[in-house]
């Protein structure tokens, strides 16, 4: 794949039609809700695939021996989440473009990765991310800490001290669990919650969360990453609960009432309504994926998460919003 896209509406109708020739499971559902496929002229027409039969069915472009299969952590009830994933290349590339536009070079930052229940698995998308964001930085500091906190709380102090720039990156319950124990003024670090509270606290808004991590750290903004197991790319907010998208990677939200409907009455985007994921990294899989996440759209491309659809599966790794 290109990550140097030059029309983004070209790329995605490419992709379309190669993942319509070439994924079974993807053009059955297709034809299942369009009446002609030369109808499919813009990306408010292209058919988005339910994020759930990532659960049920095995999502692939052309048949391969897949490098890795990443697993959501899901629930007893609901499932897991499989992504066969083709080249993990493809993966590495997509997320360290990603966070090189929003961040600049790993090298940059000391990383600090707080991901006690994802490292509990070998199949987390997020845990290879921050295992090769570390690697990048290259800080002797950087690394996984689990449940060290006392550790931690000193290495941080430390770098504070030395004015080095650090990215702290956590599970929300697990950042809430060490703000507990040990609040104090953070100026060269970045707070970045990835969602996730499992039951392991009692579920609090994301205002609440990033309310209670401000106080206790003294910063003005907790960064947040969205990204799941179904996806290759992920999107970054650097406060305010707004996230941007990088360029391969595109938010189109869907009527709660009519699921193929992503335009209003002036055939203009919809600017409230369930998140639809344009994701181009998702080469091998399927790069359009409906969610069921409820957002806010905004005019420059920046959107919010403000809940999910009711009924819908609550995905392991979400932060409740609602």
């Amino acid at each position: 794949m290109d990550f140097n896209i030059s029309s983004f509406t070209e790329a995605a109708l490419e992709t379309f039609n190669f993942q319509y020739q070439h994924n079974s499971l993807y053009r059955k559902y297709s034809d299942q809700v369009l009446t002609d496929k030369r109808q499919i002229k813009s990306i408010f027409n292209i058919p988005f695939l339910p994020v759930r039969f990532f659960k049920s069915h095995r999502v692939v472009t052309t048949e391969f021996q897949e490098q890795r299969i990443f697993e959501s952590s899901g629930t007893t009830q609901t499932g897991n989440s499989r992504h066969f994933i083709k080249d993990t290349g493809l993966y590495q590339k997509s997320f360290t473009l990603g966070f090189e536009k929003f961040y600049g070079k790993p090298s940059d930052y000391c990383i600090l990765a707080l991901l006690p229940s994802y490292l509990e698995r070998g199949n987390s998308s997020l845990v290879m991310m921050a295992d090769e964001l570390i690697k990048l930085s290259g800080h002797p500091d950087s690394g996984f800490y689990l449940d060290q906190f006392e550790n931690m709380h000193r290495k941080i102090l430390d770098l504070e001290q030395k004015a080095q720039p650090v990215i702290l990156l956590g599970v929300t319950f697990a950042l809430l669990d060490f703000a507990e124990q040990y609040p104090m003024k953070l100026k060269h670090t970045i707070v970045m919650e990835t969602g996730g509270m499992k039951g392991r606290k009692k579920e609090l808004t994301r205002q609440a969360v990033h309310d209670f991590l401000k106080q206790a750290w003294g910063i003005d903004s907790v960064h947040a990453e969205y990204g799941m197991t179904e996806l290759l790319s992920q999107a970054y907010s650097k406060g305010g609960g707004i996230f941007y998208s990088p360029p391969w990677m595109k938010i189109i939200l869907r009527a709660e009432d009519d699921p193929l409907s992503m335009t209003d009455e002036d055939q203009k985007p919809i600017k409230k309504g369930i998140i639809n994921i344009i994701d181009l990294a998702n080469r091998w899989s399927c790069a359009f994926i409906a969610t069921d996440d409820m957002g806010i759209l905004h005019d420059d491309g920046g959107f919010e998460i403000i809940g999910r659809v009711d009924n819908s599966d609550i995905r392991g790794c979400s932060l409740m919003v609602i």
